[in-house]
């Protein structure tokens, strides 16, 4: 009787065991994806569905080099970069097979309809994520339309801030801050300019 009361008490403790590991696993899980971004770490993961309903999860991309442009399409300085064709041409010069280029929506008063027309009208060759509830833009700390984000193949974020120093067209020289740093990554460096200060319409976040 005492023997038994031994090996209930071992069954008990091992079954306890388990639990709190899986518990602490799925913890571990739920954390990382509720992670804040923060400019040197892993990305905080996402899964998000396009203007078409198709679903973009970033540990899809695993091993690619990622970019994010959050984007408005009513913003004016969105606009104003569409007509530069400024995404365009740089998305032109990708190597897809090595990188992926996603724009996410997270105007509250969004829908995939609106993309789909603005995403027409500019011939924007990418997806535009659909995140009307602003949880992912508020993760990644996206202020401004358009604010720009690097993710590396190896998942980590390595540039956060604005696409270029020329908002309105009216720098001689630019400087394309996300085409350098890309240059950097792609050469599996660091980008010498890993952060700057996004410009543009603040994102009209869900209240």
């Amino acid at each position: 009787m005492k023997r038994n009361t031994y090996i209930l008490a071992g069954l008990l403790a091992m079954a306890l065991g388990i639990f709190a590991i899986c518990n602490s696993s799925s913890a571990s899980a739920d954390a990382k994806n509720d992670a804040t971004a923060r400019l040197g770490y892993a990305a905080p993961d996402f899964n998000l569905a396009d203007e078409s309903g198709k679903i973009h999860r970033l540990s899809d991309y695993k091993g690619k080099t990622v970019i994010l442009e959050w984007t408005n399409q009513d913003c004016p300085y969105v606009k104003k970069h569409y007509e530069r064709n400024t995404f365009n041409t740089m998305h032109g010069k990708l190597d897809n097979k090595s990188t992926i280029w996603l724009a996410i929506n997270s105007t509250h008063y969004n829908t995939p309809q609106m993309s789909i027309k603005a995403k027409k009208a500019n011939k924007l060759p990418y997806p535009i994520l659909q995140d009307p509830d602003g949880t992912v833009g508020k993760r990644y700390g996206a202020k401004t339309t358009p604010h720009m984000f690097i993710i590396d193949p190896k998942g980590i974020l390595a540039y956060d801030g604005a696409i270029d120093n020329n908002p309105w067209g009216e720098v001689k020289a630019p400087v394309n801050y996300v085409e350098n740093a890309l240059a950097a990554i792609l050469k599996g460096k660091t980008p010498q300019t890993a952060s700057t200060a996004p410009y543009g319409c603040s994102v009209k976040y869900a209240k």
